[in-house]
């Protein structure tokens, strides 16, 4: 496995946290596919660009929201609204599904709207995050090993 490998991965994972088109799932399927045996390494790359990513929407949410109504802002008002009533509802472990399309990248800019700690944020993030990546690895390599002979 090269650096290449780790980066792609890397910053895929990071995109598709954020608001840029990302595949993170089929680059890390491709490479556990070739590289059976670093599925340490690559869970680790993958939950750390994801999680970073997350980390990016949290900072937005934060630090940016007085743009929130510029074309270019990643999450519409509407879809902010929503995030933040049910960041607001369940509260901090809605991020253990910060993995979860269309609704974690809201959660998490909501989390940084509202206010929410950095540190509580980060670790159920990365849960959340390493679950998801950690099941895929789990499903591929274990159907790789019931299918050997």
């Amino acid at each position: 496995m090269t650096f290449l490998s780790c980066l792609t991965l890397f910053l895929a994972a990071f995109g598709a946290a954020t608001i840029l088109p990302g595949f993170s799932e089929a680059v890390l399927t491709t490479l556990l596919l070739e590289h059976p045996a670093s599925w340490p390494v690559l869970l680790l790359v993958a939950t750390a660009g994801n999680t970073l990513g997350g980390v990016a929407n949290w900072l937005l949410g934060r630090y940016l929201l007085h743009w929130q109504d510029r074309k270019w802002f990643p999450v519409s008002r509407q879809r902010l609204d929503q995030a933040s009533g049910l960041f607001q509802r369940y509260g901090y472990p809605l991020l253990l599904l910060s993995w979860v399309p269309i609704i974690g990248d809201p959660v998490t800019l909501a989390a940084g709207v509202l206010r929410a700690r950095f540190v509580p944020f980060l670790i159920l993030v990365l849960i959340g995050k390493a679950a998801r990546y950690g099941v895929i690895a789990w499903v591929l390599l274990g159907g790789l090993q019931l299918g050997a002979p």
